[in-house]
């Protein structure tokens, strides 16, 4: 990255804050060898974890158990140029310990789909990154596209 080029890359920390701000993420797993990305309601446990309730027949719930994964976040303004992205890569699990699902179930989001099935799915942050995009970016006084 360019130092002069509008991009300001976000600390650990900075990006957890940024990231418990979004509403919507989207988690990427292997499909068929493929990427596959889903967007998703999701929530962060204390200790940076993302988490995701989602119904056990769905397809990423049984694709991303095991794997590492990648989640991503984001806000944008238009008006303003200037927007930011956060990634949280990890392994992703299925949490099954009874008294975990149950602290869980009353401190993670709902889903927006409920389902009789709902699980747990947890992504451990053990990558996070992130860039922030200030004011835009300029070029002879003309704002361009990010």
């Amino acid at each position: 990255m360019y130092p002069n080029d509008g991009f300001r890359e976000l600390g650990r920390h900075e990006c957890l804050r940024l990231l418990a701000t979004a509403p919507i993420g989207r988690i990427v797993y292997t499909r068929q060898a493929l990427p596959a990305v889903v967007p998703v309601a999701f929530g962060l446990d204390a200790d940076g974890a993302v988490l995701l309730r989602t119904s056990m027949s769905s397809e990423p719930a049984r694709a991303v158990d095991g794997a590492v994964v990648a989640f991503e976040a984001d806000a944008a303004d238009a008006d303003t140029h200037s927007g930011w992205s956060v990634v949280v890569t990890g392994r992703a699990g299925l949490v099954t310990d009874p008294a975990e699902v149950a602290r869980l179930d009353r401190v993670a989001p709902r889903s927006w789909a409920p389902s009789p099935d709902e699980v747990f799915v947890r992504i451990e942050p053990e990558l996070v990154t992130g860039r922030e995009l200030v004011g835009g970016r300029t070029m002879y006084g003309l704002h361009l596209p990010i």
